[in-house]
């Protein structure tokens, strides 16, 4: 099993179209946590899982897991996806977020939070981080399938956005 993870909007959803269009089987968090809802946040438009139950329960799946909080999961290998901060705000923007929203995930990019909590729970090893500011869902898909493949070495930990930390939207 292969995680995709990342903060909303650096291409989760449309790398794993592209994964399936090629044939790949991929599922997705929000299809394995619907028992593991304890509230809805309205402060910070989201809900709450119950991570440890929903990970301590949860049957691995053949192919991709996508999704958010999927580096939680036990995967063979994860792909952390990233996007560069100023641009994320804008696809956040578009997707019509809340403007608190934008800036938590935002800055949740900047300082790496998915990237530290990934090699925090999974093997360094057989974690790859993409880049993927200007990538098309097809190039990023190649990168994925390269890796899960082997013919793409795992890397993380070259990315630096703190440049962008309290940068005003």
């Amino acid at each position: 099993m292969c995680g995709i993870t990342g903060t909303p909007g650096t291409g989760k959803s449309s790398v794993s179209e592209e994964l399936r269009r090629r044939g790949h089987p991929v599922h997705t968090v929000t299809e394995t946590t619907g028992r593991y809802v304890l509230e809805r946040d309205e402060g910070r438009d989201t809900l709450v899982i119950d991570v440890d139950r929903w990970v301590e329960e949860f049957v691995p799946v053949e192919g991709f897991i996508e999704g958010h909080i999927a580096h939680f999961l036990p995967c063979d290998k994860i792909v952390v996806l990233r996007c560069r901060p100023d641009v994320l705000r804008e696809r956040l923007r578009s997707r019509g977020y809340l403007p608190a929203k934008i800036e938590e995930n935002v800055e949740a990019e900047a300082l790496d939070v998915i990237l530290v909590e990934t090699l925090e729970e999974q093997d360094p090893a057989a974690v790859l981080e993409i880049d993927t500011t200007f990538l098309s869902p097809a190039e990023t898909a190649d990168r994925i399938e390269g890796f899960v493949q082997g013919r793409v070495p795992p890397s993380h930990g070259t990315i630096d956005w703190s440049e962008f930390l309290g940068v005003p939207a």
